[in-house]
C-alpha cells in the first residue's frame, strides 16, 4: 500500500478511544448497544451507536481492533478511503438494525462492519481480481464469504447480515468502478 490508509486509522482511533470510554464509564455499554424493543420504543439510533461499543469486553475488543486494522486498510487500498468508510457504516447499521429485528436484540460491536468489509472485498476480488493481478483460479476461494453470509443468515447470525450487505454493497461499487483498482507492487 503505497498511501497510508487514513480512513481505517481514523474508524480504528474512534474505536479505541470507544473502548476506553467503555471502561472509563461501563453505564456507556448499556447506554449505545443493542437493547430488546429499541426499535418499538423510538431508539432507531441505536442501530448505530451498538457499533460504537464491545458489548462482550475485552475480548471482543482484542479481537475486532485488529480485524479492523488489517481488513480495514486491504479495503481501503482496493475500495478507496470513502467506499470503506461507507460500506463500514451501511453493512454494520443493517446487520445491527436485523439484530433489533430480532435476531439478537442484545450487544454491540463493530464486528459486523467489519464482516461487511469482508464482503465487498471479496466481491471486489472476484469481479476485479484482474486489475489486482488476479485469476479467477486464484480468487475462487472469494464464494466462500457470501456463501457463509447465507450460511450465517440461516441461523440467524447478525454477521451473515454484515457479510451480505457488504458483498452487496461491493458488487454496486466495482459495477460502478470506472477507474481499475491499484496494481499490485512489482516483487
Amino acid at each position: 500500500m503505497a498511501r497510508r490508509p487514513w480512513g481505517t486509522i481514523t474508524l480504528f482511533a474512534v474505536m479505541a478511544v470507544m473502548a476506553v470510554v467503555q471502561y472509563a464509564v461501563p453505564a456507556a455499554v448499556n447506554d449505545l448497544m443493542r437493547q430488546p424493543g429499541a426499535l418499538s420504543n423510538g431508539q432507531w439510533w441505536r442501530a448505530g451507536t451498538a457499533l460504537l461499543v464491545q458489548s462482550s469486553g475485552i475480548t471482543q475488543i482484542a479481537l475486532n481492533l485488529p480485524a479492523l486494522l488489517v481488513v480495514g486498510a486491504v479495503a481501503e487500498s482496493a475500495l478507496g478511503r470513502w467506499r470503506t468508510l461507507a460500506v463500514f457504516l451501511t453493512s454494520g447499521v443493517l446487520a445491527h438494525v436485523v439484530s433489533l429485528a430480532d435476531w439478537s436484540p442484545r450487544g454491540g460491536g463493530d464486528s459486523v462492519a467489519i464482516c461487511g468489509l469482508l464482503g465487498a472485498l471479496a466481491v471486489t476480488c472476484l469481479l476485479r481480481g484482474n486489475a489486482l493481478g488476479l485469476t479467477f483460479k486464484d480468487s475462487w476461494y472469494a464464494l466462500i464469504v457470501p456463501a457463509a453470509g447465507l450460511f450465517l443468515c440461516l441461523v440467524h447470525n447478525n454477521h451473515g447480515a454484515g457479510l451480505l450487505a457488504g458483498c452487496l454493497l461491493g458488487l454496486a461499487i466495482t459495477a460502478r468502478m470506472r477507474t481499475r483498482l491499484p496494481q499490485p507492487a512489482a516483487a
